[in-house]
């Protein structure tokens, strides 16, 4: 069959206005593209109003992880932003990840920080967790009669105060005490809760810096030994029991604290082991911080505070403590325990 050459160029001209005519949905198509984001919906809430809601949108469910990824044209969507927080500024000094503290370590092995000072900004801490609004329970326990002058101290005003009146029935019972404690009424009223000996005095800021999931204090008598040198209870017959080949830090008992969910576990779990030695007639070493080394050498702490925290006036102020923030005061065991 023979055509004309003016049939061929009719159909050369078809074929090459279908190929521009292609040409141009596709440039369209990408340029409408350039407008769009990726949400996914599964996570995020956009209100959409009556003019938004008849936006065109397209729905790709070809891949699992797009089943929940809706095209939104981003020009026509308007996301309100509060006037207090398009005001706020936040200006504090520019953070280094090459300048800091050589003289400590700031981190565990399981990157929890370890609060020293001047490794947080004390004024952006208190910004961030101000908005929060949180409450901080405290449990104070003391030996016989108790008198507590609040000062200084930043969590004082929603204290439980306990007295007993023999030091091995505080460390049996400081636990239960705790436990009964969160679950009859901290649980409903705080975020947080922190629980330390009486015999202690605030001497700096004790701030929002020291909130975590599970908080915990490093012994300022042995944060510089070797974990074969740590008083660990070391007889297996004890719940605290730990092997010689094993430990992380030593903790200070007379103050740990966390979230009121997991100080509730731990003090649920510090009781059972309690009653458990009890019941084997074995008292750990150290009662109480025998039982609270074990429990956090299994449940790693979320957050270490350095010595700085708990330190001991009996002990000469060392060149990494730039600030003493909270201590025992000195006291006389010996007429204590022999009176109680």
């Amino acid at each position: 069959m023979c055509f004309s050459s003016n049939v061929k160029q009719f159909v050369l001209l078809i074929i090459v206005g279908i190929f521009l005519l292609l040409g141009y949905v596709v440039f369209n198509h990408f340029n409408e593209r350039q407008n769009m984001v990726w949400f996914d919906t599964s996570k995020i809430h956009i209100p959409v109003d009556e003019d938004q809601r008849n936006t065109r949108y397209v729905v790709f469910n070809h891949f699992n992880e797009r089943q929940n990824m809706v095209w939104f044209d981003t020009s026509k969507i308007h996301i309100p932003v509060d006037e207090d927080q398009r005001n706020t500024r936040l200006l504090y000094k520019q953070p280094s990840v090459l300048v800091g503290r050589t003289d400590v370590v700031a981190v565990t092995p399981w990157l929890a920080p370890i609060v020293w000072e001047g490794t947080f900004d004390p004024d952006l801490v208190d910004i961030i967790y101000k908005s929060m609004n949180l409450t901080i329970a405290t449990t104070v326990f003391a030996v016989g009669k108790l008198l507590v002058v609040a000062q200084g101290g930043w969590w004082w005003p929603n204290s439980l105060l306990s007295t007993l009146y023999r030091w091995q029935e505080i460390s049996a019972r400081r636990m239960e005490i705790i436990q009964t404690a969160i679950e009859h009424q901290i649980s409903r009223e705080a975020d947080y809760i922190f629980c330390l000996d009486v015999d202690s005095k605030f001497h700096a800021r004790w701030g929002a810096e020291s909130l975590g999931r599970l908080v915990a204090v490093i012994h300022p008598w042995f944060y510089q030994a070797t974990r074969d040198l740590f008083t660990y209870e070391r007889r297996p017959a004890s719940t605290a029991y730990i092997p010689m080949d094993e430990g992380d830090y030593y903790y200070a008992g007379a103050v740990f604290g966390g979230s009121v969910e997991d100080v509730y576990t731990l003090t649920k779990v510090f009781r059972n082991q309690l009653e458990e030695d009890a019941r084997n007639s074995i008292e750990a070493a150290w009662q109480e911080e025998s039982h609270l080394n074990r429990y956090l050498l299994y449940n790693k702490p979320s957050k270490l505070l350095s010595p700085e925290y708990q330190w001991d006036d009996k002990k000469t102020k060392t060149n990494e403590v730039k600030v003493i923030r909270f201590s025992s005061v000195i006291k006389n065991y010996a007429e204590i325990r022999a009176k109680y």
